[in-house]
């Protein structure tokens, strides 16, 4: 993931809609609907990715909420812990490694629910023709992947597992559009990386997976708030009906694959097919679930591991980023 902010160059979308209509999609999903509260003057700043959720929210029928909206799609959930820290979003998603880096820097920002998702979406590959079919098998190789990410602590974990660390293998970060360009090239040995990037891998070049990260990541992404803005009784609400509706996107993909793999390949130009491939592939649907005490430690396993191989050059405590107030 890039280090620095690309233009945001935000979409500045005013939704307009019944008070009913929002808190009646609420109470469907089990959240405590905004009751008296006027949300007309609410502006929620949501930071999301291309393609991601709220690209569906017309073909899944969400209906538009009482408040504004303003998206800011960026390239990585770092990104998004940059721009909730500094103030520019009320809430996004990510998975739960950007966050441990952000302690350091001290970032306000609270971690308000977990969406369980597909693990299978992360993988180490091998070049066609390639004769490693073993993760052990890698030491002394060439082994791209993407740095403070789950690729990063999935490379970590599985060398582990083996008895090997990173000083064993030749360990290149890269972006994920670079990596690409250097497995196609040939110049790894293998490359770790996750999403439609496997996908595109495997039809254009032949890759092979020669494993996938279930059993290794925990399936567990994180919903970040600026924790300023979870003071505001008005934005807390807002944030709570927002994520109903993404859940009624999740729910419509699931039922209806085919039209989302058509949409994604109308915003992305990527095959529809590989689209489908992924829906296949997947490990568990999208859900948002509350925070629990699971949640937690799997992100201060997260944490340690960093810290035991040198990522991080202290031992850090998650569980102030947390708090189980918000959702659901």
């Amino acid at each position: 993931m890039p280090d620095e902010y690309p233009s945001m160059n935000r979409r500045r979308i005013l939704l307009t809609g019944s008070l009913l209509a929002g808190a009646a999609l609420a109470s469907r999903w089990g959240v405590a609907a905004s009751g008296p509260l006027d949300l007309s003057r609410t502006r929620l700043g949501v930071g999301t990715y291309k393609g991601a959720a709220p690209s569906f929210f017309e073909e899944a029928g969400v209906a538009p909420p009482p408040y504004e909206v303003s998206y800011a799609e960026l390239a990585g959930g770092n990104l998004i812990v940059e721009a909730l820290a500094a103030g520019s979003l009320d809430v996004g998603s990510m998975s739960e490694i950007p966050p441990v880096f952000a302690i350091r820097s001290r970032a306000p920002i609270k971690l308000i629910a977990v969406l369980r998702g597909d693990v299978n979406n992360q993988v180490f590959l091998v070049p066609r023709g390639s004769g490693i079919r073993e993760i052990a098998e890698l030491k002394g190789k060439r082994v791209g992947f993407v740095r403070s990410t789950t690729s990063h602590y999935f490379l970590i974990k599985a060398l582990k597992e083996q008895g090997l660390s990173l000083a064993d293998i030749e360990p290149v970060g890269l972006t994920p559009q670079d990596g690409f360009s250097a497995f196609q090239s040939g110049q790894l040995d293998a490359w770790v990386i996750y999403g439609i990037h496997i996908q595109i891998a495997l039809a254009r070049t032949g890759a092979r997976i020669i494993k996938t990260a279930l059993g290794y990541l925990s399936g567990n992404y994180v919903i970040a708030a600026r924790a300023e803005s979870l003071k505001d009784p008005y934005r807390v609400a807002a944030i709570k009906d927002y994520l109903a509706r993404e859940q009624q996107v999740w729910d419509w993909v699931q039922a209806n694959p085919e039209r989302w793999a058509k949409k994604s390949a109308a915003i992305t130009g990527i095959d529809a097919s590989l689209f489908m491939d992924q829906f296949r592939a997947h490990s568990e649907p999208y859900r948002m679930v509350p925070v629990d005490d699971a949640a937690i430690a799997s992100q201060q396993e997260v944490a340690d591991l960093f810290h035991e191989a040198g990522v991080l050059d202290q031992r850090l405590d998650v569980a102030p980023l947390w708090t189980r107030d918000v959702w659901p």
